[in-house]
C-alpha cells in the first residue's frame, strides 16, 4: 500500500462508478478505501472522510487527467 497515492475523495458510490469501470477496464491498480462501509451505511460518509481513491504511483498522472476529462460539461460519461 505504500506505492499507492490518494487521488480523489468521493462522498457517495454513484460519484465514481464510471471511473471505477474505466480503471478496471484498463487494468490500472487501484483501491477504494471505505467503499463497503459507506455502501452499507451512507450516513457514515462524512464521519469516515468519504470514499478515498488510491492509485498506484505509476498511474497517478493518467488517472488525474482521466478524472478531468470525465468532469468536462459536454462529456456523456460525466461524473456527477
Amino acid at each position: 500500500m505504500k506505492n499507492f497515492i490518494l487521488v480523489a475523495t468521493y462522498t457517495y458510490p454513484h460519484e465514481y462508478l464510471v471511473l471505477k469501470f474505466l480503471l478496471n477496464e484498463e487494468e490500472i491498480p487501484f483501491f477504494l478505501e471505505n467503499e463497503t462501509m459507506i455502501a452499507i451505511s451512507p450516513f457514515y460518509s462524512n464521519a469516515l472522510g468519504g470514499i478515498k481513491l488510491y492509485v498506484h504511483k505509476d498511474y497517478v498522472t493518467y488517472v488525474k487527467e482521466l478524472i478531468q476529462k470525465l468532469d468536462t460539461p459536454n462529456n456523456d460519461l460525466k461524473i456527477v
